[in-house]
């Protein structure tokens, strides 16, 4: 389980965009249920208001609307709509998103778990330039 650095999302394969989805909808849901997470890779968001977390799963569901993916933004909310909690505005700005934890060391972490998943023959070689070119340009990575 991991939510993948922000900057990321505008380019993250299919695959990882729609498991980031199913993610972000598990963690909703065992913050509802149990007050946390409980996984190492994401527990680092309790860290945060929870309208951070809100806010980083809206911009998953606006990048897979914009790619043409059907998505039930319902399945998301419905976690985050119940008597523990009610969906927090405002959201953060994207700068203030996960400030301190979404920053260049764990960008590239990220970016080198891609790499490595790219390596391993689970990211096609058109959606690993993508995601090369955008760090590239951006002067992130080297």
């Amino acid at each position: 389980m991991r939510l993948w650095h922000k900057d990321l999302i505008l380019v993250l394969p299919r695959k990882q965009l729609v498991a980031q989805w199913r993610e972000c909808c598990l963690i909703a849901k065992n913050i509802a249920e149990n007050g946390t997470p409980n996984h190492i890779l994401v527990n680092k968001i309790m860290s945060y208001p929870l309208n951070h977390f809100c806010y980083y799963g809206r911009l998953i569901e606006l990048e897979m609307t914009k790619r043409g993916y059907r998505v039930k933004g319902d399945k998301f909310d419905k976690w985050l709509r119940n008597e523990n909690y009610a969906v927090p505005y405002p959201y953060p700005t994207y700068k203030e998103l996960f400030a301190d934890w979404h920053n260049d060391r764990y960008l590239k972490q990220c970016y080198y778990n891609l790499e490595e998943k790219y390596d391993c023959g689970g990211i096609k070689h058109a959606e690993w330039r993508k995601i090369k070119k955008f760090v590239l340009d951006k002067n992130i990575i080297m």
